[in-house]
């Protein structure tokens, strides 16, 4: 018994002596630091926390990848960090540490088409290091990112460990959440005002865009109002078509009444490119239904929205719908006819170099690592256009093959489904997907968050949904 007591009485001590010397080492730290340093302190440990629930958990990393999606942009406004990093960390980590949980059999789910034109264009991205035109590695290893290793890193994950119907309708909570959230935010911004560091984010670098005679286009806490405005249109057309066929009223609302307050938030974005996410993703909800009735009242509906704006002055006293209205008729649009220009200007300039300038040299990356060049000096305003400058028409040629495959497969596997809600969720993130897609000409939609996060996950969604439903069928008859 004296042993006992003993032993406890050792480790009480050494207990003791930790805590005790832990304590002093914090207080040093916070007294050298001061508050930057309890607030280090308290993110280390909150970030070590829940680094071990991802250790434990893989799928939690998809979740807090998608949260980190919702708010990285908009904390950038406030702290000087580099809160890309922390996507690159979690998704990296999370990569990691799934490959520790999954089974070697279990990897087979990784064989099939979608993967493999996945597989085909990062490896692509890759072979761009030995572009003969002269480009930054550094830039390269910047831009690919958002290029193509989010996407295989994001497509591996929701393969892997992220793939029931369970964990789509989690993605759509989390999802139709924070976009419910940013339309409110964003609606607070309009009638309310902007606070200190949105106006001096507006003051140092958005007032020539997000300024427009005297009227603000609205952002969120998003990086800018063209992905706000793109991910509100996202989600007004995703919960639409998730309100039509749920069971109980609650859901019904929520999906309502985020849909009608994100497609507020679409217009009060003032980006007209984002228009075109509702108009295609109706459309093809319609088609999808194979309801004549829906078909024919649909086209109706969209039809008169846009005869109004294109052959009418009807509220052309309104600022957004002015805005809205300039969206039809790209003719009369200075901006577009510039966007026309610039695409000739690369076209002469790409004539002779199939495999484009290399990863990161347009855009943002190319202005800050090799500037004064024909392509960092040339605005590409739209996602295919950078693509083609950084890779050429064949880089191109493989990327629409695999969105044509993505949205051919897509289409047919639904269009065969049985009636279910299940059906009406991946109706939705069709939907959705095929107007993210065309938008994506007009803006970078698909190489920015929180847009570029959710439409990796809905991609394969889209592949593993009418796959559950014949293994189903399957199950039921061998039981």
């Amino acid at each position: 018994m004296s042993e006992l007591a003993s032993i406890f009485t050792r480790k009480n001590t050494m207990t003791f002596v930790v805590m005790l010397v832990a304590s002093l080492a914090l207080s040093y730290v916070i007294a050298q630091g001061g508050f930057v340093a309890l607030v280090g302190i308290i993110a280390l440990m909150i970030g070590l926390f829940l680094l071990y629930r991802v250790a434990v958990h893989p799928a939690y990393g998809i979740v807090l990848t998608l949260h980190i999606a919702f708010s990285i942009n908009g904390l950038g406004r406030y702290v000087d960090f580099p809160f890309g990093l922390l996507t690159d960390f979690m998704l990296l980590s999370t990569l990691i540490f799934a490959l520790f949980h999954v089974k070697r059999k279990e990897l087979f789910i990784l064989n099939n088409g979608l993967m493999a034109f996945v597989g085909i264009w990062f490896l692509y991205t890759v072979m761009q290091l030995f572009n003969p035109e002269p480009h930054s590695f550094e830039a390269w290893f910047y831009a690919v990112r958002a290029a193509s290793l989010y996407l295989i890193i994001s497509v591996v994950l929701v393969f892997l460990i992220f793939n029931t119907e369970k964990d789509l309708d989690l993605f759509f909570r989390i999802w139709l959440t924070g976009s419910l959230l940013g339309a409110l935010y964003g609606i607070k911004q309009l009638y309310i005002g902007l606070n200190a560091a949105e106006q001096y984010w507006m003051a140092t670098k958005g007032a020539h865009t997000h300024m427009i005679f005297g009227q603000l286009r609205v952002f969120s806490f998003y990086s800018d109002a063209g992905q706000y405005g793109a991910i509100m249109a996202y989600t007004a057309v995703v919960g639409t078509i998730l309100s039509v066929k749920v069971s109980t009223l609650g859901r019904k609302l929520f999906y309502a009444i985020t849909a009608v307050l994100c497609f507020y938030g679409m217009i009060i974005s003032g980006t007209r490119g984002a228009l075109f996410i509702p108009l295609i993703g109706f459309i093809t909800y319609f088609i999808l239904s194979k309801n004549t009735r829906v078909l024919i009242t649909g086209f109706i509906i969209l039809g008169s929205a846009f005869a109004l704006l294109k052959f009418t002055y009807i509220g052309e006293g309104n600022y957004d719908i002015r805005r809205m209205r300039s969206a039809v008729n790209p003719s009369e649009d200075i901006s577009f006819q510039v966007r026309l220009k610039n695409q000739e200007k690369l076209g002469a300039y790409l004539s002779d170099k199939p495999f484009g300038g290399g990863i990161g040299t347009i855009g943002y990356w190319g202005q800050k690592f090799s500037p004064g060049t024909v392509l960092a000096e040339t605005p590409p305003d739209s996602w295919y256009v950078l693509l083609w400058g950084e890779t050429g028409v064949v880089g191109l040629i493989i990327y629409f093959s695999m969105l044509l495959y993505i949205l051919a497969r897509g289409f047919w596997k639904i269009f065969k489904m049985e009636d279910s809600f299940l059906k009406q969720k991946l109706m939705a993130i069709f939907s959705g997907v095929t107007g993210i897609i065309v938008a994506s000409y007009g803006n970078p939609i698909l190489g920015q968050m929180p847009c570029s996060i959710h439409f990796y996950l809905c991609i394969v969604f889209l592949y593993l949904g009418p796959e559950w439903v014949e293994r189903g069928k399957q199950d039921a008859l061998t039981s």
